[in-house]
């Protein structure tokens, strides 16, 4: 079985395409986007996982819930019944050394593991090895494949 991930920023508006075409929606940064889902998904009568993403590195660039937040989120969207959090995501820093990047795939994993989440999504063509040995359960590797 296919199963579909919308990977990306989500945008509110959005929201119809990801519930109709996707079975799980990768990269949710605010709780007003899971209340966007979630009224999607009621309206077609759908179900749909979810990712929340945590902005591990504190980069103004990058969007995600601050690490610090991430048990309060979680008790904030649980009454959501149409999304089940899966996991949670990051995207480190573009560095030149993988290895520099390390500190924030472990965070994420510790982060997931402390809220009992089976899925960790982190790493991406230039990191990705690092963050497998750091418990990556998913790697976005698009570039190596697609360039």
């Amino acid at each position: 079985t296919i199963r579909w991930h919308m990977i990306g920023n989500i945008q509110r508006r959005k929201a119809p395409d990801v519930v109709s075409l996707f079975h799980c929606a990768d990269a949710v940064d605010r709780v007003a986007v899971a209340e966007a889902l979630q009224k999607r998904c009621e309206e077609q009568n759908k179900h749909l996982d979810i990712l929340l993403e945590v902005n591990v590195s504190g980069e103004e660039a990058k969007h995600g819930f601050a690490p610090e937040n991430i048990h309060g989120v979680l008790k904030e969207v649980t009454h959501l019944d149409r999304l089940t959090v899966k996991g949670l995501m990051t995207m480190a820093p573009f560095v030149d050394d993988p290895e520099t990047v390390r500190p924030v795939f472990r965070r994420l994993r510790e982060l997931t593991e402390a809220q009992g989440l089976p899925e960790v999504s982190m790493g991406m063509t230039n990191d990705f090895e690092v963050a497998i040995e750091e418990g990556a359960t998913q790697v976005r590797i698009g570039t190596a494949l697609f360039a």
